[in-house]
């Protein structure tokens, strides 16, 4: 059964939304992320070995290059090959640069899960309260029984090594004179890094909170209260008047059906179908408010 709960923008409320369509948010945020990885491994597949000195490749056979990269795929299991243009592929980090941005943004999407679900699941009382965390250590060390999102917050945490980690290879990536970059090991400390802190909290946080979060009551309760629900009247009785309704509730405490109830002319029938949160989730399908 879909969980139907309020959405926010500007941290206000604002239309139904469902929870799993938050989590396809989500979801659409990784799948896109594993494509630019990806990219980024047929990028790093290019190698500048061969052009020894500056690119010439002077004082090397003709077929070393590419024997040694045969030679590395089979030993290592990971496709390299020998770059067409020495000369950028010697002086320049560039494809490092940019794994490094596609880790960066992997890092944003992620710390932007790990917020979304440190709030969903703020409270359990005094907070958001939409989600339940798994409890995975006993919790505060003077407050018993508080259960805090530990896993989370180690994914921030790694996040942020993470963009610290771009900046420094951002450096070093402008930073080649030209034949040649010579911050290449440090480049590739912090990129090796990224990838290991991500692999690992990206692992951590499915296993220990994405898998085990369940979703509370909370959410469906606070549908019928919500004030942007009005949206779905807009449509019907105008813009103002539909404003005029949200902001009658608000001050008086009521729901935007039962001012609409007293305000405007429609039946309980017309404000059920009006304002059914389902329908309102799904605007494109018959019944939907887009598809009246």
């Amino acid at each position: 059964m879909p969980v139907i709960k309020t959405g926010r923008t500007h941290l206000q409320d604002a239309t139904p939304i469902r929870l799993g369509q938050e989590f396809l948010g989500y979801a659409g945020q990784i799948e896109r992320s594993v494509a630019r990885v990806r990219h980024a491994q047929h990028e790093l597949s290019e190698v500048a070995l061969g052009g020894t000195a500056v690119g010439t490749g002077v004082n090397t056979h003709q077929k070393f290059a590419a024997e040694v990269c045969l030679h590395l795929s089979e030993l290592n299991g990971v496709k390299v090959h020998e770059t067409s243009n020495h000369f950028q592929a010697q002086s320049t980090l560039d494809s490092i640069v940019e794994t490094s941005g596609v880790l960066n943004t992997l890092a944003v999407s992620l710390m932007k899960i790990a917020n979304d679900i440190r709030w969903l699941g703020s409270g359990p009382r005094a907070g958001i309260g939409e989600i339940d965390l798994p409890a995975v250590q006993p919790g505060s060390s003077i407050m018993p029984g508080k259960v805090n999102p530990v896993i989370a917050e180690s994914v921030c945490m790694v996040c942020a090594q993470v963009m610290g980690n771009h900046t420094t290879i951002t450096v070093a990536g402008q930073s080649g004179n030209f034949e040649i970059n010579v911050m290449m090991p440090v480049a590739a400390y912090n990129l090796l890094q990224s990838i290991t802190l991500l692999a690992a909290a990206a692992r951590n946080f499915s296993q220990q909170c994405i898998t085990g979060l369940k979703a509370t009551a909370r959410g469906p309760e606070m549908v019928e209260r919500g004030l942007a629900i009005c949206t779905a009247l807009a449509p019907v009785i105008g813009y103002d008047a539909a404003a005029d309704i949200s902001k009658q509730a608000y001050k008086t405490g009521k729901t935007v059906r039962e001012v609409a109830r007293e305000k405007t002319q429609l039946s309980e029938e017309e404000l059920a179908r009006i304002l059914d949160p389902a329908a309102i989730t799904l605007p494109g399908l018959e019944g939907g408010p887009a598809g009246r």
